[in-house]
């Protein structure tokens, strides 16, 4: 089994930061991709923003040059730093990631995705 577990979640004005973790523990061989999404009261989930294993990164519209994500691969760690934020970017943050448990599975390119629980941010305005 794998678990995620989130942090760094809060209350925040417009035009603050916050900074997000997410760290990975259990079965784990190797972590490919890994993500931030969020999910607003009375709306879909969307995709925030991922990276690869090897440091490559995708962003949402509506963050780029605000948010910046990375991760730390000996940590089993990533990260979400959260920038000018505003009050449309309150939701609950969940990060996601593909992780391969053993080496049987890494060689047969097998990967599951697994899910954290979520962070709450609130940004008031």
């Amino acid at each position: 089994q794998v678990q995620l577990v989130e942090s760094g979640g809060g209350l925040v004005q417009a035009g603050g930061s916050l900074r997000l973790a997410c760290t990975a523990s259990g079965s784990i061989f190797n972590i490919n991709t890994m993500g931030w999404y969020r999910q607003a009261p009375g709306k879909q989930r969307e995709l925030v923003a991922t990276i690869s294993s090897s440091g490559s990164t995708n962003y949402a519209d509506s963050v780029k040059g605000r948010f910046t994500i990375s991760r730390d691969n000996a940590k089993n760690t990533m990260y979400l730093q959260m920038d000018s934020l505003k009050p449309e970017d309150t939701a609950v943050y969940s990060c996601n990631a593909f992780v391969a448990p053993d080496l049987s599975s890494y060689i047969r390119g097998d990967q599951y995705p697994y899910w954290g629980q979520g962070t709450q941010v609130t940004v008031s305005s």
